[in-house]
């Protein structure tokens, strides 16, 4: 495995006359637009009608428990279908689900385990599509670019992500739950027009292999032929054996890439803290900063305008300075969060929120480029899949430790948990560090 030292120029222009990446870039701004209402919609619902951040982590936990099964199974699929036919898939069933909550909020009907299940469904869907997406934008952005197309698509995200945090105060304090998890189910459809749009025809991973196969001839050649029978059963089992193949080669892939391993733990950790941070952030508003939903929405804003920012930053990194920094960022993120809960007014906490959005859209843009440069396109799905199971577990563990910690030992100690967890990231950055300076033959 080899590294360059020289990163190629970010060429704007070249990235956007691409067709299906700004089809891409769309779908992936209203997406989050939508998304980020709803999680900070309903995460604080559910704090303002339970007054217990206990509750709340269940409703972390139910979006991002599937994602410690469902990869399994989704980055087979993602690395054997096309991955746009899967996207779109997704987003429609989504959205289908969350409108039909709207409906009920909308006549006053709605629980919280209507809001919970909900949660569960978006969250089975989001643990196979975040994969799936991760992966097509190898496929819309030409490899010279993998850098300034992260980058743009991070910056189309966390754009979503700004209007959201701006809107979601107001719009919940006018509209309520109803009216928020009916725009986000609208936004569903309009990403899933998005990636169809994306470009035409069927396009399968596996005709553009450019590794080792990960089958073997006797092994494809059984698989087909037990798929083409007649007998439902046995062209069942010629699906479980391809399916076992892949994911065995898939294992080996990563068990002999650890650089891969490093980069691959230390976004899963930084995406983990996200996620669950939202825990301990609405109680922060609350308990600490005195305030409301609007508080909430400056919070999200301040975090996504950091983001955008970290997000081009990043892209105009020279390839030297990127694992420097990518150390620095989930250092910074690790002492960050551990003064938090001793910033009692609300400019403080934005820019402070600022500061993590910036550093983890950095880390997020280095780890994801150098991963499309390292991993080849028919094995990106696993890849991304495994990092996504990863994710979800630590996800899962951190939300309940850190409703659980908040409720009984308070604030500072729920932000000394999320300290202790970069603090891990940031020792994993500088052993990806390490091994991209020296990479490992393999």
């Amino acid at each position: 495995m080899a590294t360059t030292s020289i990163a190629p120029r970010v060429d704007w222009k070249l990235i956007w006359s691409q067709r299906g990446f700004r089809y891409f870039f769309v779908a992936m701004f209203v997406s989050l637009f939508g998304s980020g209402m709803n999680f900070v919609a309903v995460s604080w619902f559910i704090l303002s009608t339970t007054h217990s951040t206990l509750k709340v982590s269940l409703q972390v936990m139910a979006v991002t428990a599937p994602g410690l099964l469902v990869p399994f199974l989704g980055g087979v699929l993602i690395d054997r279908f096309d991955r746009r036919y899967l996207g779109v898939a997704l987003d429609f069933t989504r959205g289908i689900f969350v409108l039909g909550a709207a409906y009920i909020a909308w006549h006053g009907h709605i629980q919280l385990w209507h809001l919970y299940v909900m949660t569960l469904i978006t969250g089975t869907g989001s643990a196979m599509y975040w994969s799936t997406v991760n992966a097509l934008v190898q496929e819309v952005i030409p490899p010279s670019q993998f850098a300034g197309g992260n980058a743009a698509v991070l910056i189309g995200v966390q754009s979503g992500m700004l209007l959201a945090g701006s809107f979601v105060g107001f719009i919940y304090d006018g509209a309520g739950i109803a009216g928020i998890l009916a725009i986000d189910g609208a936004t569903y459809f309009v990403s899933a027009f998005c990636l169809h749009q994306l470009r035409r025809g069927y396009f399968s991973p596996r005709d553009h292999q450019q590794y080792p196969r990960e089958f073997s001839e006797r092994t494809e050649a059984t698989a087909e032929a037990l798929g083409a029978a007649e007998n439902p059963e046995v062209a069942e089992a010629g699906l479980s054996l391809a399916i076992y193949s892949d994911l065995k080669a898939g294992f080996a892939y990563l068990k002999q890439q650890p650089l891969v391993r490093a980069l691959g733990v230390t976004h899963a950790v930084m995406m983990a803290g996200v996620v669950s941070s939202n825990v301990v952030l609405v109680a922060l508003v609350s308990d600490i900063l005195h305030s409301g939903a609007r508080a909430l929405g400056f919070l999200e804003a301040g975090w996504a305008t950091g983001a955008i920012l970290g997000g081009f930053i990043a892209s105009q990194l020279p390839q030297k300075a990127r694992m420097t920094l990518y150390v620095l960022a989930a250092a910074i993120l690790a002492v960050g969060h551990a003064a938090t809960p001793f910033v009692a007014f609300l400019f403080g906490a934005v820019f402070l929120q600022f500061i993590f959005g910036s550093c983890r859209a950095l880390g997020g843009v280095v780890a994801q480029t150098s991963l499309m440069s390292i991993v080849p396109r028919h094995f990106m799905g696993r890849t991304q899949s495994a990092i996504a199971i990863f994710t979800t577990g630590v996800q899962i563990v951190m939300s309940f430790g850190l409703g659980w910690l908040a409720q009984r030992a308070g604030l500072i100690a729920g932000y000394a948990l999320l300290a202790l967890l970069y603090a891990a990231a940031t020792l994993f950055a500088m052993r990806a560090r390490q091994l991209s300076a020296f990479p490992v033959a393999q």
